[in-house]
């Protein structure tokens, strides 16, 4: 039996429910990164981060790549940089009218290198 798509929809924000995650797609956004490069831009511990490598990779969100002794992520498609831009721009509808905006959404760059996508 097929998986209805409300269900599919469902678990793809599981799979994006997670700060790291969020984080990691967001840096991804503007290309293909080597692991040392995600350590160094997220805060975690590298064991932290390779689970939730893991987990946007079994999803088929992110692919790796090995060469040597070096591993670099990727975005599986266009789509999530679009998806990232759309959560941007809906959290900064909702932000406008409320007092106090979220850190990086009111000055159109993102503190976190996502100016890319303040810019959509």
């Amino acid at each position: 039996m097929p998986v209805p798509l409300h269900q599919a929809k469902a678990d793809l924000f599981k799979t994006l429910g997670h700060p790291v995650r969020v984080r990691v797609l967001e840096l991804l956004c503007d290309g293909p990164r080597p692991v040392r490069d995600l350590l160094a831009e997220i805060d975690v511990e590298a064991s932290n981060l390779s689970q939730q490598l893991a987990v946007l990779r079994r999803a088929g969100i992110v692919t790796a790549r090995r060469e040597r002794t070096t591993v670099t992520y990727a975005l599986a498609g266009g789509d999530v940089t679009e998806l990232m831009g759309a959560a941007r721009r809906i959290l900064t509808g909702l932000q406008s009218g409320r007092g106090e905006p979220l850190a990086g959404l009111g000055s159109g760059t993102a503190p976190d290198g996502g100016a890319r996508l303040a810019a959509r």
